[in-house]
């Protein structure tokens, strides 16, 4: 009896455990995107670079209205910025 107790404990760790672990790449998984806080996203320019002249940067429907990004979940300000930035080339 007590063995089968101690089999059931370890099980019962295991998947929290477990749990515990695949929970956030569940989440990931289920967007596809990463979280605005593991990207550094911030609704402001840094040092000149904005998200409206990123690569993944999806613009909205008004211009300075907020759009999507293609790595980064959520409404994205054109002012934004995050540390996935890529400049667009120009021209």
């Amino acid at each position: 009896m007590r063995q089968a107790n101690s089999k059931a404990a370890r099980r019962s760790i295991l998947g929290w455990v477990l749990g515990a672990l695949v929970a956030p790449i569940a989440a990931l998984a289920q967007s596809g995107k990463a979280r605005k806080q593991d990207m550094k996203y911030q609704d402001r320019p840094k040092d000149g670079q904005d998200c409206d002249d990123c690569i993944h940067f999806i613009p909205g429907k008004k211009p300075k209205g907020p759009g999507e990004c293609k790595i980064v979940e959520g409404p994205i300000s054109p002012t934004g910025w995050c540390i996935e930035f890529q400049q667009k080339k120009k021209g």
